[in-house]
């Protein structure tokens, strides 16, 4: 191959993934700390106050089995609601404001590079919780 037709595929490549490369998987890591006491990710996460959050990116509100969700939350579910991430920034920063009537009751991380990156981190893992 040519170094042109390299480049081509470097840029396609670049273009076709998802934008969440702005945040920092590792510093996401750390502000996940807020978020451990109610749920899991990674390899052998269970279900917890709330739901495990494997492969979270992508997947349907309100779908993780064997957890009961509230009204609100598996009406969103039911509307269609995905998490992708802009579904993420906002329910992050604002839970009840995005889903009112949500169990949740963290009230939101404030800082947006702490929302990136704790997406960034979440995006990590599989839905059997490993890494990809």
């Amino acid at each position: 191959m040519t170094r042109t037709t390299l480049a081509a595929i470097g840029i396609l490549t670049a273009l076709a993934l998802p934008a969440l490369a702005s945040g920092d998987a590792a510093k996401g890591e750390k502000v996940f700390n807020k978020c451990k006491a109610c749920h899991a990710v990674g390899e052998g996460a269970k279900n917890k106050v709330g739901p495990e959050l494997n492969g979270l990116i992508g997947r349907p509100a309100a779908s993780v089995a064997d957890f009961k969700y509230s009204d609100a939350m598996t009406a969103k579910g039911a509307e269609g609601m995905v998490w992708d991430e802009e579904t993420l920034k906002a329910y992050l920063a604002d839970p009840r404001g995005v889903v009112k009537g949500t169990k949740m009751t963290f009230a939101g991380l404030k800082k947006e590079d702490e929302i990136e990156d704790v997406i960034a981190y979440l995006d990590q893992f599989n839905a059997d919780g490993t890494m990809k």
